[in-house]
């Protein structure tokens, strides 16, 4: 589960060789186009995108094939892994436990989870990445394939990443944990009494009826609906089948399973305030700036600032796990995109163009 920012720089390497007209002339406009370069070398699959305005109207796109084997369609709105996105529900269900006077946001994690961490880490720096906190995933044993199928507890996810020495001083840098994560997601439990799960349930799926959208029950390692094939490269480079796979290792930081349509819908609700009051979302939105990111890029609570090449910037999240790769944001104009690739990108070129494919979805089409 890792994070990306992006910036108009990278996304133009794909839209900089696509003329306007060439994109306005093909069926479905930019964002097909877009797709359809995303799979032409090969290196994904198979994509799909789903773009959603202001008033509710949904477009759908795929591209590619949904399964190598079969040569199966990929399923339009079909359901993926969004890996990393999940932070974004979960930062959402701890800034509305903040507006109802339960957890402060800059209180010391150690006030509500005692003895877990060490440092003086408060639950804003966990919300944004400058904890410190190190990668639990760095102290799992074995490669991903050797992991695949194992279920993680998350006090073990924690207790992982307490034998690796801590990144830096909390507050004092940036740098990407999907362990601060895991131990939002103890905290949430901890404040409610209830799963996490549950809370995110109650609280975001159901209330904007994300009927596509699910946390895996334990021990549950299919998709549940109808979803392309995920794909990784395997220890001799070839390329292996792993849409099966135990999501614990993400937890609250990875483990939510939906489709296009239900993530833009989450995005579009949260910047329009569906979800969160003012002061929160305001609270959500005040961004740092990560070391190397594009220019206009940012991290705020759970949250990722990303600057597009129409002008403006979009809020979102990406999410990459086990062979599915997830860009998705919303704009101020109301338009909310979510594009998902079948394979975990690989290369600078592939991450480029799913980043232009997410810009071409979220920047309005040229007048004729």
């Amino acid at each position: 589960m890792r994070s990306h920012l992006i910036g108009p720089a990278v996304a133009a390497i794909l839209l900089g060789s696509l003329t306007p007209a060439a994109a306005d002339a093909h069926p479905g406009g930019a964002v097909q186009t877009a797709l359809d370069t995303l799979v032409a070398d090969g290196e994904f699959p198979g994509a799909l995108a789903a773009v959603r305005e202001r008033d509710g109207r949904v477009r759908d796109h795929t591209a590619g094939v949904g399964d190598l084997a079969t040569r199966g369609n990929v399923p339009v709105n079909g359901q993926v892994r969004v890996a990393s996105i999940t932070k974004s529900f979960t930062a959402t269900v701890v800034l509305q436990l903040a507006g109802e006077g339960k957890v402060e946001l800059d209180a010391r994690i150690s006030t509500y989870l005692p003895g877990l961490v060490r440092g003086k880490i408060t639950v804003r720096q966990l919300l944004q990445h400058t904890s410190g906190l190190p990668e639990h995933g760095r102290a799992i044993a074995g490669t991903f394939f050797e992991s695949r199928h194992r279920y993680f507890e998350p006090r073990e996810l924690v207790d992982l990443a307490m034998t690796l020495k801590p990144m830096f001083a909390p507050g004092k840098g940036w740098s990407y944990s999907n362990t601060g994560y895991v131990l939002l997601g103890l905290l949430v439990q901890k404040v409610t009494a209830r799963p996490v799960s549950e809370e995110i349930t109650k609280r975001i799926i159901t209330p904007l009826g994300l009927r596509d959208t699910y946390w895996p029950a334990p021990g549950e390692q299919r998709i549940s609906g109808p979803h392309p094939s995920a794909y990784k490269s395997g220890p001799g480079g070839d390329r292996v089948d792993v849409t099966e796979m135990d999501p614990s290792r993400g937890w609250a930081a990875g483990q939510l399973i939906s489709t296009p349509r239900d993530v833009s819908r989450f995005f579009g609700a949260l910047l329009d305030g569906t979800l969160l009051r003012p002061a929160e979302l305001a609270q959500m939105r005040r961004t740092v700036t990560p070391a190397g990111a594009p220019k206009g890029a940012g991290y705020g609570l759970g949250l990722t600032k990303i600057p597009l090449t129409c002008g403006g910037v979009a809020w979102g999240h990406s999410g990459d796990v086990g062979g599915f790769s997830t860009r998705a944001g919303a704009t101020a104009s109301g338009r909310s995109a979510t594009v998902t690739a079948t394979a975990e990108s690989l290369t600078p070129g592939g991450e480029a163009r799913l980043d232009a494919a997410l810009d071409a979805a979220l920047c309005p089409p040229l007048p004729r």
